[in-house]
């Protein structure tokens, strides 16, 4: 009768040492069509998604008046929609507090490839900025970007916030 209960109390303490086993918790993959929104984010079916890690500030809105309907939207939304050309593959990181989701997401994802990083990619035109907590690379693109004079960097008169 001791032996099990003493091969119980240790189980026990080797657990509580060297942790209980995790299981890892599921993320979302979103994968559909995807429509730019003005703000930069991607609705993807009924879910707002904002990408992970940046901040997309606030541009002068340009035309593309080679588009026929012809669209209207701020420099980042234009730069993503020419980038994303309809579909992504979105990874969740965290839901917001207003519902909407972050998440990492790629344009030209296949099941070779994980495609193009849309953060990534607006960081390196220079039409985001890296939050504190983004990736390292983010930062490096960013600072690339801000010492090239491109996007938001080439604008004398843009006030970053």
């Amino acid at each position: 009768m001791k032996a099990p209960k003493i091969a119980a109390h240790a189980l026990f303490a080797v657990l509580v040492v060297f942790g209980f086993p995790t299981v890892p918790i599921a993320v979302a993959d979103i994968t559909g069509y995807a429509l730019v929104q003005d703000d930069g984010s991607l609705k993807v079916g009924r879910r707002i998604i904002h990408l992970y890690g940046i901040y997309i500030p606030q541009t002068p809105v340009t035309c593309r008046s080679f588009l026929q309907p012809r669209r209207c939207a701020p420099r980042a939304a234009l730069a993503l929609d020419f980038k994303i050309q309809g579909f992504v593959h979105c990874e969740e990181r965290e839901i917001n507090q207003d519902g909407s989701i972050s998440a990492v997401c790629h344009a030209d994802y296949t099941s070779v490839s994980m495609g193009v990083d849309l953060a990534a990619y607006l960081l390196e035109q220079g039409w985001a900025v890296a939050l504190p907590d983004a990736p390292f690379e983010y930062h490096v693109l960013e600072k690339i970007a801000r010492h090239k004079g491109f996007g938001i960097w080439g604008f004398s008169e843009m006030i970053i916030r």
